[in-house]
């Protein structure tokens, strides 16, 4: 499989307040590289954000825009290129409220989401969180809600249901977006 996984932080509830992003890269089923960005949202943070991520204002005071963090990465969310998320509709609103409110065009590619993954091949589990589909998988997940770390969870669980079931059933949840 070739993908890019990939997750925001956001510093409030706005869909256009991303503070961090990290890119995993996946080609041939490998793990072949990663991109992580710290962003200088124009909105405020909120403390319940703050608390979950630990992201602060001082944090992201030389933070690239993020305008500047997207004509590093924009070029990974081409038509025909499969990009995955943990909670995938979270990462992909945070996406196009972010480019809308920057006045940036719509990027168009194929969408598969982890949790929608999960839910179809381990319907026993408790509940799909990332830390809880790590945990079955045995997958290290060292620093939850830091998007570097989730990116890489999120890859590992695609990668490892690919291992196991195939691409097939993988191929039946992916959306154009």
């Amino acid at each position: 499989m070739n993908f890019i996984a990939y997750d925001f932080e956001t510093a409030n509830a706005q869909v256009y307040s991303a503070c961090s992003i990290a890119l995993v890269m996946v080609k041939n089923s490998k793990i072949v590289g990663h991109y992580y960005s710290l962003i200088k949202p124009e909105t405020e943070f909120h403390w319940r954000n703050i608390q979950v991520h630990g992201i602060h204002p001082e944090d992201v005071e030389e933070a690239p825009s993020f305008v500047e963090v997207w004509h590093e990465i924009e070029q990974y969310f081409q038509e025909n290129r499969l990009i995955v998320a943990h909670n995938a509709s979270f990462d992909n609103r945070v996406l196009a409220g972010c480019l809308s409110y920057y006045g940036l065009p719509e990027a168009h590619y194929l969408s598969l989401c982890t949790v929608r993954t999960s839910k179809k091949l381990y319907p026993s589990l408790a509940n799909h969180r990332l830390n809880t589909v790590s945990d079955f998988l045995s997958i290290g997940l060292e620093n939850h809600h830091h998007a570097l770390d989730d990116s890489l969870a999120c890859a590992e669980i695609l990668l490892r249901q690919e291992a196991e079931y195939g691409v097939e059933p993988l191929k039946k949840l992916v959306k154009i977006i």
